[in-house]
């Protein structure tokens, strides 16, 4: 496994990111187990999770299994980096208590017990806002996150889902409060198919020191062979990727995506990973696998040297925005 800096920080993390967010509702406990085993073994020292995976009346459960498996012992919890997310309505219901959700004071102390208490740890690494608040203050944010640094109970904290000019607003605050680092990640939508990051929130991302972590990196699996898996009769296009196959105009491009990686031999998964570790500012992609097999083709992903040949096809089929301001200023 490789490593590198969280963004500004010193602190050292795995190029791929081990997403958790099937623990529970996709993959069983004991599976989960095996996997997070299994990556551990393999080198990948960052997991990642929220407090609502588990979704409806299962939210917290993603949590509980990462607690139970910390609390086998063997240093497994010593050896990860883990990050957590708050913001998110916990009730089962969908109705929340008013105070029970986003990132006020009064929540994000809660939310943060809450999850130390189903993660079974004392402390968090990377504390992540899941989603921007509009009606909360960052001067109140970041006392609420003073507080539990001082505490213990979270060391770094992160973004997730937000704008350029909110990772802007929210370090600039941090700044004029002094002895507050701000935020040091931020979790985002990027992927080849997905490149509008590139326009506004990498760019923030890189000025202010912050380390980009894309989440779904295949795009709902649109990325990882869909078309081909379809021919051979395997497991069909769903959510995002079926809706997108839909159009004949999309589905060519996919076909154009699969095409090119079939001439240089690559599986479009593998493919799609090792192209996230090739951009600026990305410190690893989120990996999310259901079972060992993904798992294993996420890892060699890490070992894959794309030549300049085929970047320059990918770039053709999935031609990002270009430089900011230019790609949108004329």
């Amino acid at each position: 496994m490789k490593y590198t800096q969280l963004g500004r920080t010193g602190l050292k993390v795995s190029r791929l990111v081990l997403g958790t967010m099937n623990f529970g509702p996709q993959t069983d406990e004991a599976d989960s187990h095996a996997i997070m085993d299994a990556a551990l073994d393999a080198g990948i020292n960052f997991f990642d999770t929220a407090n609502v995976y588990g979704w409806g009346e299962n939210k917290g459960r993603t949590e509980s299994i990462i607690g139970n498996w910390f609390a086998q012992g063997g240093e497994r919890r010593d050896k990860v980096v883990l990050a957590t997310k708050v913001y998110g309505n916990m009730a089962a219901d969908g109705d929340a208590w008013p105070n029970h959700d986003k990132l006020s004071a009064v929540n994000i102390r809660r939310a943060v017990d809450a999850s130390l208490r189903r993660l079974r740890t004392d402390h968090i690494d990377v504390y992540q806002f899941h989603h921007v608040d509009r009606n909360t203050p960052f001067d109140e944010i970041w006392q609420a996150i003073d507080v539990l640094v001082q505490q213990g109970k979270i060391l770094y904290v992160g973004s997730s889902n937000f704008p350029g000019y909110k990772i802007a607003q929210a370090n600039e605050a941090a700044a004029r409060r002094g002895g507050t680092i701000g935020l040091v990640s931020e979790q985002c939508l990027y992927n080849l198919a997905e490149r509008r990051a590139e326009m506004e929130v990498i760019p923030a991302a890189q000025e202010y020191g912050l380390g980009v972590i894309p989440w779904s990196p295949l795009h709902g699996g649109l990325l990882g062979g869909v078309i081909k898996k379809e021919v051979q009769g395997g497991r069909r296009a769903s959510g995002r990727a079926a809706d997108t196959l839909a159009d004949p105009t999309a589905r060519a491009q996919i076909q154009s995506y699969e095409d090119l990686l079939d001439k240089h031999g690559l599986e479009p998964g593998e493919a799609a990973l090792a192209w996230l570790l090739t951009r600026p500012g990305v410190t690893g992609p989120i990996v999310g696998p259901r079972t060992a097999e993904q798992l294993a083709s996420a890892l060699r992903a890490v070992e894959l040297e794309l030549s300049q040949e085929l970047l320059t096809g990918l770039d053709e089929i999935f031609p990002g925005p270009g430089p900011s301001p230019e790609a949108f200023a004329w």
